[in-house]
């Protein structure tokens, strides 16, 4: 069955200001690529001031000191948000011990005193990166920076907090990175390290050889013609520039002699010669090879492909052309995916009118369950339509569907899915499933000696399912699997550790996903669904698989951190 929802502009929004900069439009939501790199040890920070970059010589004036509590104000286990004068601090006692880091998370900005404090890490409360409270580093993700840690101690039943100005202001910092020390003509046709996307993979596996101390060439290729930028925030902030949405900029890259080559499209790869063509014709040899070019969207046959005002949303200049050919006309959304209902979220403030067109009854049925799914559609729903399928055309100012009803089209934005983006690899070798993803082990390594894989393309062995080999395409595991790749490309085996995390926002509202819940077989929802303000635990048989909420925060966060440490939720605890 075809359904069209049907947005009007008339809808009434109550788009909270605060979930709005929480998680799609900060203003610069600008990341940094580092994963934790903490099994060796190799990197470590000291708690004094981890701020990146400082002058060698601190000269007092740099520095803020203040009392900013009495020692008996604080339980153990307790977090408190502390004004400095020059800014604010994050205060934590555990064990007895005090210690003080940023209060921001360095990926959306989000107050870390709302989020989980448990075995010496915070767990943001949006998104669920973790932060160690000794070092500040980044022990899980999403984003790529870690926190500037201060110096805490306890005078006369006072506690005083002494921290560097600049780092207070940043809120975040870089873990170091070794320089490449190798010889380099720019024209050479060999890397020792090659990696294909410029995703999160892409990017955490450049930087994190780099924290790890390897100084060899590394080339990182894209078909994009930008730096790394937060493709998330493409479907939910649609005037959004690359420079605002960039996670690194060609200075950033080059001072780390990370080199980027940009419009770069791989067409082939000998796994005997150990070589990559691209379509320009250039080749390039590699020692270890890195596969992270992520998904494309799910091909539709219908009549009008080549019309310039049907889209799908791949870069900022779609997004924002998709934003101009829609304000005050009319938009439609084929497809119920996320991305379409976000960018029919979007859009419901921009056009004249949004109608989205899609094969559920219910949007989000198979990853929320329809109980879910039916409170999110009636937030921006005025009316919808059972239609029976689409008519396969759509032309320049209309979409027809087989039911005979014809909605005007000004712009057209196609999110019916996405498949793998591996094509080709096709006669390389490296083996792959049925649908096109690559199957790779633990260590991220597919069939062929020397390459490895990670994000959106890969099905990897996930530990919490006995191993079973899934695709999780969420933007959080893709930095994991960037992470654990860099370590084994250095001989350093890591495994991965983390909980699956996901968000979506639309309508001012933000859903927050943590687990793996394919095949839940029973949905235990507490809280309101009516008023938006839920958590929803998925099951299955008797345990608790993954965790959905709206405006329940840190539930989610919570219950990650629960199964992150290896223990299970059954469903009579939840009930």
């Amino acid at each position: 069955v075809f359904i069209c929802f049907s947005f009007e502009v008339k809808v009434e929004l109550s788009l909270l200001e605060k979930e709005k900069e929480v998680d799609g439009l900060s203003p610069n939501g600008k990341a940094s690529p580092f994963a934790d790199s903490r099994p060796n040890g190799a990197l470590g920070h000291g708690s004094d001031d981890d701020s990146t970059p400082l002058p060698l010589y601190h000269k007092p004036r740099d520095y803020v000191e203040a009392s900013v509590c009495h020692v008996k104000d604080l339980e153990n286990g307790q977090m408190r948000e502390v004004d400095l004068g020059s800014g604010r601090a994050l205060l934590i006692k555990e064990h007895g011990e005090f210690s003080a880091m940023a209060h921001k998370c360095p990926h959306y900005g989000a107050p870390l005193v709302k989020g989980v404090l448990s075995k010496g890490h915070v767990r943001c409360p949006w998104h669920g990166a973790c932060f160690n409270i000794a070092t500040g580093d980044l022990e899980d993700f999403p984003g790529l920076d870690s926190l500037p840690t201060f110096q805490v101690r306890v005078e006369k039943d006072k506690v005083i907090i002494r921290a560097n100005k600049q780092a207070l202001q940043s809120q975040k910092r870089s873990k170091p990175m070794a320089r490449c020390s190798a010889v380099i003509n720019s024209s050479m046709g060999f890397s020792h390290v090659l990696i294909i996307g410029s995703g999160p993979a892409g990017l955490v596996c450049a930087e994190t050889l780099r924290q790890e101390g390897f100084t060899d060439r590394i080339v990182m290729c894209t078909m994009d013609r930008h730096p790394p930028y937060d493709r998330p925030k493409l479907s939910k902030s649609l005037d959004s520039t690359a420079e605002q949405l960039r996670l690194r900029s060609m200075e950033f890259l080059q001072d780390h002699d990370i080199e980027l080559l940009t419009e770069k499209e791989a067409v082939a790869i000998d796994v005997k010669t150990r070589s990559v063509t691209f379509e320009d014709g250039l080749r390039m040899e590699y020692r270890k090879l890195f596969i992270a070019t992520g998904s494309k969207p799910k091909p539709m046959i219908y009549k009008g492909k080549d019309v310039r005002n049907v889209f799908h949303l791949r870069t900022p200049e779609d997004a924002n052309s998709i934003a101009r050919l829609a304000n005050n006309k009319n938009a439609v959304i084929v497809g119920t995916s996320f991305v379409g209902m976000e960018v029919a979220a979007a859009l419901t403030d921009k056009a004249h009118s949004v109608s989205v067109i899609g094969i559920e009854t219910v949007p989000f049925k198979k990853a929320l369950g329809e109980k879910v799914g039916k409170a999110i559609m009636k937030v921006g729903t005025q009316s919808w339509y059972n239609m029976k399928h689409l008519q396969n055309t759509i032309i320049l100012k209309e979409v027809v569907l087989k039911s005979g009803k014809v909605l005007r089209a000004d712009a057209c934005v196609i999110g019916a899915g996405s498949i793998p983006a591996t094509g080709f690899l096709k006669q390389s070798g490296i083996h792959m499933d049925s649908k096109g993803f690559i199957t790779v082990n633990k260590m991220m390594q597919t069939s062929a000696e020397g390459v490895f894989a990670g994000g959106d393309v890969v099905v990897f062995p996930f530990p919490p399912r006995n191993n079973k080999k899934v695709n999780i395409p969420h933007w959080q595991m893709a930095h994991v699997h960037g992470r654990v790749a860099a370590l084994s490309m250095m001989g350093r085996a890591a495994e991965i550790q983390t909980v699956p995390y996901f968000w979506s926002a639309m309508f001012g509202k933000t859903i927050r996903y943590a687990g793996y819940g394919e095949g839940f077989d029973d949905v235990i929802i507490q809280g309101d669904l009516d008023e938006l303000r839920f958590v929803a635990f998925y099951t299955r048989s008797e345990e608790v698989v993954a965790v959905a909420s709206m405006n329940y925060d840190p539930i989610v966060s919570r219950v990650a951190e629960v199964l992150g440490s290896g223990k299970t939720i059954k469903k009579r605890d939840v009930e």
